[in-house]
């Protein structure tokens, strides 16, 4: 399964109008644009801020794909829009065109990751009984081995 390089993030010189609004001060910058300076707690805006590192398989202007560090499966990486959204429900409604945007790298990321003969699994968690555990939108991406049943009980 091929993989690219890692990439450890670095910190980057805009500050986020989303998390700005998130921690009640008035957003400056333009929408998409990276965070620094993170004063929500938020640990995907930290990785996006470069204050946290991840090994980033894929970066675009408006989204960022990184492998999970407690990965589920041989290929596990998490894809994310660089703008905060507390989950997929408020992203979808509020930028339709972003929710497109994760799913396109989605696709590539699979595509890179030698997925696509053979399948991959896309999970949004949402809120507490979908499992979310951090609140800032984001999919997993999960293949390079059968992954069983959908849902156990």
């Amino acid at each position: 399964m091929p993989r690219e390089a890692p990439v450890t993030s670095t910190a980057r010189p805009v500050t986020c109008p989303s998390c700005l609004r998130a921690a009640g001060r008035p957003a400056r910058g333009r929408a998409g644009a990276y965070h620094a300076g993170v004063e929500i707690d938020c640990l995907f805006c930290r990785i996006v801020a470069g204050e946290i590192p991840a090994t980033i398989v894929r970066e675009t202007e408006n989204t960022l794909a990184f492998r999970d560090i407690g990965p589920k499966a041989p290929v596990h990486v998490l894809v994310i829009p660089k703008e905060h959204y507390a989950d997929v429900a408020t992203l979808g409604q509020a930028d339709p065109a972003l929710a497109g945007e994760v799913l396109a790298t989605a696709a590539a990321v699979a595509e890179a990751e030698g997925l696509l003969v053979d399948g991959f699994r896309l999970i949004f968690n949402t809120g507490g009984y979908g499992g979310q555990e951090v609140f800032h939108a984001h999919a997993h991406l999960l293949g390079g081995a059968p992954l069983g049943p959908m849902l156990s009980r």
